[in-house]
């Protein structure tokens, strides 16, 4: 009747479905597969980490002013080495003639140890795919030289190009890993085809998907594939395992779809933990941290579709092959590490303790950078070493924009004059303090005889320029005064000539012409770069480093000078050092969402887990402990933290590796419900150790490939931390967490919501014991089933109320004992070969026996006492039958 009501639920109807249809399945497959393959190119990859800088934050803000009113032309700094003064002087002017060079600086302090460094502008913007072809020529016509060189024109597709290769090279390296560590835990050669169809399949989907959002970060592209195969390779092995036990006594579809049936609740539950630090993620402040999060959320989901409705499939396509491959597992067991966890549970806690309140504290006065540039990767790409070349021979330029209102250049003039003379500022530039010709400033205001002399023009002329200028503006009272004391910007009169020569308006002659269009050059660009429509830009320089409170402290005394000038909200400061102040500004609370939602959120689904308030706290403080000790590393190596690796990886730290305390803790509860709890501990290590090593050492082999293979700082950064936090929570749960629940099994018991006379609780008892009835518990090993007889030697025991389990006196185990004598049974060998080991169980398995003792469990003497339950552990010695 049981075996029937089971075969109806639901969970048994989806798995046939699945298992039967699973044809159907493997074409919705493919027609996924063959569009995530085809959509993977159209995702855009954002390598710009400003972009996701929330909308309230002054750099953001700035960024979208500049973007909208004023033009950013390409620069490029390039060093030339092993080339004589001269040489440098006469290799300038052919420089300033290639194609699209605007402008070029070359001075005898960009000349030192036979190293010429040029400092060129181009005619192009610098996201331009044209400014790009001008560097590139530029570069090619240098390529007899020894040259490196630093520019953003380009930079991030040459970034992405590095990426690409590196992750290439990653997801080899991880392929290899994966596969090593599955023969290695695996017991059958044929199952690992099987996850790695489903592991790749999940992967391209995931990939593919990316489409949605039409653009992802950098970092998500990077990471997102090899995290996923780490973080969702339990939920393969826990179908894969099911199906196995299952498989012993049942064909291989019955097997597979009970095996479903008992796994989709089973991953589910598991893969909560991991998808609420994903979740916790899309509530930072800084929104890489809702790209990430996202992403890697739809990857856990898309990875369960795949174990759910493509797997069970596979394993019964695979399962001849499966059975015909099997091997022993060369998981050894731990035994003695359980032991070293009982000897010393009085021991590793208080110290514990101490070092986790003590990590906690140098975790908090870690040096948290927040510039990619201050990072270093283990591996340089080309283009990274060219940069470090030219930044090492001749210094990091520190480049702040200061954003005021426009329209009074003599205002703009006392501010910029404000700012060369701050100790901070090395150089600033602006349109009230550029020189155009002969000493004049491009804002200084002319009469028409000053700017006749200044470029050679009749009086005359540049009083009906002047004139025309003035009734253009519809300033008729410059003509009612005087057009000869009328005085115009110089930069403005110059405009107004050039644009009123193109439309035909005036014809000047040839060499006034001539003069006219080099100066609109130079001054239209200075204009685009420093001129906008509602706003000025003066570019400064600064002599401070890029980030720190040294730098920040500058920042202010900056907005202050020129708050002298402007009003303090018209004012915006926008750089490297700005980005990296907002940064600092929102990690700390970025840094609190993610540890209070991620611990939150675990604790919440621990809570209904194991029906106890106490045991959550203990889970979630073991591995916040080991996200301290991770990040109080760098602290004693004197190392600086990228902040984002500190958020992304706190997160998937908690969501993920809690699931290895989970495993150890469910064993544990279990497990101690029959045995002494010293011998539970013992043999929960021993169960629970495969699925650690398994997933643990895939995720740890995965950051430490991505931290020493990525050319990229901040993807490695990444991959470091989530190599060594990972490493980190592993030892603490298997070195300090059985500790920890063997000393907190008091408060464990007092904080479950089980009622206390449903607990199980081992009593005392000794010599031979007669049973009658359900027995589940162990006899030198365990059993679980009807049982009539006497057993005797060591045991522990859950029986239901109904049934009677009593000691037996010296006289009555005399006569319990039957004689045995040996019967000659040719079927014998035959028996022992077909009949089925006694093994422990998994944990749903035992736990819907465990739960259907609880609730009835008792004994025959206390029954006679006034019918309270409880249950029965006795140790019995003496002559075994």
């Amino acid at each position: 009747m049981e075996k029937e009501k089971q075969n109806n639920s639901f969970m048994m109807k989806l798995s046939t479905l699945i298992v039967d249809k699973r044809k159907g399945f493997y074409l919705v497959f493919i027609m996924l597969l063959i569009f995530s393959i085809f959509s993977m190119n159209k995702v855009k990859v954002n390598n710009d980490l400003t972009t996701y800088l929330p909308d309230t934050t002054e750099t953001r803000q700035g960024l979208d002013l500049m973007e909208e009113q004023f033009i950013t032309y390409g620069t490029a700094r390039i060093m030339v080495c092993n080339i004589t003064l001269e040489e440098a002087e006469r290799l300038a002017p052919l420089i300033e003639e290639m194609e699209g060079v605007s402008m070029l600086d070359f001075e005898e302090e960009n000349y030192h140890d036979m190293e010429a460094l040029f400092e060129v502008t181009f005619a192009g913007e610098a996201d331009g795919e044209e400014t790009l072809e001008y560097l590139n020529g530029v570069l090619d016509g240098l390529s007899g030289y020894d040259v490196y060189y630093t520019s953003d024109i380009g930079q991030e597709e040459r970034d992405a190009s590095d990426l690409d290769n590196d992750m290439i090279i990653i997801l080899m390296l991880a392929g290899v890993v994966i596969v090593a560590v599955l023969l290695f835990t695996s017991t059958t050669y044929a199952e690992i085809p099987v996850f790695l169809m489903t592991f790749i399949t999940a992967a391209i989907l995931n990939k593919g998907t990316n489409y949605w959002f039409g653009t992802i970060s950098f970092v998500t592209n990077s990471i997102a594939v090899v995290l996923q195969l780490a973080l969702a390779v339990d939920y393969a092995i826990i179908l894969c395992h099911r199906f196995m036990e299952e498989h012993e006594d049942k064909d291989a579809r019955e097997a597979v779809i009970v095996a479903l049936s008992k796994a989709i609740p089973e991953i589910s539950s598991s893969s909560l933990t991991t998808v609420s630090g994903m979740i916790a993620m899309m509530f930072m402040q800084f929104r890489i941290g809702y790209d990430m999060g996202i992403v890697l959320a739809k990857a856990i989901v898309l990875s369960l579709v795949s174990v759910f409705f493509l797997m069970p499939g596979l394993l019964l396509t695979f399962a001849r092959a499966i059975d015909n491959s099997h091997h022993r597992s060369f998981v050894p067991k731990i035994t003695m590490v359980g032991k070293f966890c009982v000897h010393t549970r009085y021991i590793v806690p208080p110290i514990l303790i101490v070092v986790v309140i003590v990590a906690a504290v140098l975790s908090g006065r870690a040096e948290y950078v927040y510039d990619v540039n201050t990072l270093e990767a283990n591996k340089m790409s080309a283009n990274r070493f060219s940069v470090s070349m030219v930044n090492r021979e001749f210094g990091t330029i520190n480049q702040l924009a200061v954003i005021v209102p426009n329209g009074d250049y003599e205002r703009e003039a006392q501010a910029l004059k404000a700012l060369a003379a701050m100790e901070e500022v090395d150089s600033c530039m602006g349109l009230a303090n550029i020189e155009a010709m002969d000493g004049y400033i491009l804002t200084q205001q002319l009469s028409p005889r000053e700017f006749a002399e200044l470029i050679d023009m009749d009086i005359e002329i540049a009083n009906l320029l002047y004139s025309a200028y003035a009734v253009d503006g519809s300033n008729y009272g410059a003509l009612v005064n005087g057009v000869s004391s009328y005085k115009v910007p110089l930069i403005d009169m110059f405009l107004f000539i050039y644009d009123q020569k193109e439309s035909g308006n005036i014809t000047l002659e040839d060499d006034l012409e001539e003069t006219l269009t080099d100066a609109y050059s130079q001054i239209s660009i200075a204009r685009d770069q420093l001129l906008g429509e509602d706003c000025s830009r003066f570019v400064l320089e600064l002599s401070v480093p890029v980030e720190g409170e040294e730098t920040y402290g500058a920042l202010e005394r900056i907005r202050n000078t020129v708050a002298r000038f402007y009003d303090y909200e018209d004012i915006y400061l926008v750089g490297n050092s700005t980005s990296d102040k907002d940064l600092s500004t929102s990690f700390s609370l970025d840094n609190t969402i993610i540890t209070v939602l991620t611990a939150l959120f675990v604790m919440i689904i621990l809570l209904f887990t194991f029906q106890s308030a106490g045991l959550p706290v203990l889970l979630v403080l073991t591995i916040q402990g080991s996200i301290w000790m991770n990040f109080s590393l760098p602290y004693l190596q004197s190392e600086p933290v990228y902040f984002l690796g500190y958020l992304v990886v706190s997160a998937i730290q908690m969501g993920a590796t809690i699931d290895y305390a989970i495993v150890i803790t469910s064993r544990y509860m279990e497990l101690k419900t029959y045995m002494p709890i010293k011998k539970a501990i013992v043999e929960t290590l021993n169960q629970a150790f495969p699925t650690i090593v398994t997933s643990g050492s895939m995720l740890v082999a995965a950051g430490f490939i991505i931290s020493n293979v990525s050319s990229n700082a901040v993807v490695a950064a990444i991959g470091l931390a989530l190599g060594r936090g990972t490493l980190t929570s592993i030892a603490l749960v298997l070195l300090a967490l059985p500790q920890t629940l063997l000393i907190g099994d008091i408060m464990i018991e007092k904080t479950a919501f089980t009622l206390k006379r449903d607990l199980v609780k081992p009593l005392p008892s000794g010599g031979r014991i007669r049973m009658n009835g359900h027995i589940k518990g162990y006899v030198n090993g365990v059993v679980d089933g009807e049982f009539f007889g006497v057993i005797d030697g060591e045991m522990g025991a859950v029986i239901r109320a109904k049934d009677t389990m009593e000691n037996l006196d010296a006289e009555e185990q005399a006569q319990a004992v039957p004689k045995l004598e040996a019967v000659d049974d040719p079927d014998a060998e035959e028996r022992d070969q077909t009949a089925p080991k006694l093994e422990v169980m998994e944990a749903d398995d035992r736990s819907v026996g465990l739960t259907e003792g609880t609730e009835e469990q008792g004994s025959a003497e206390q029954e006679k006492d006034g019918g309270k339950d409880a249950a029965a552990n006795g140790e019995a010695g003496g002559d075994r039958a």
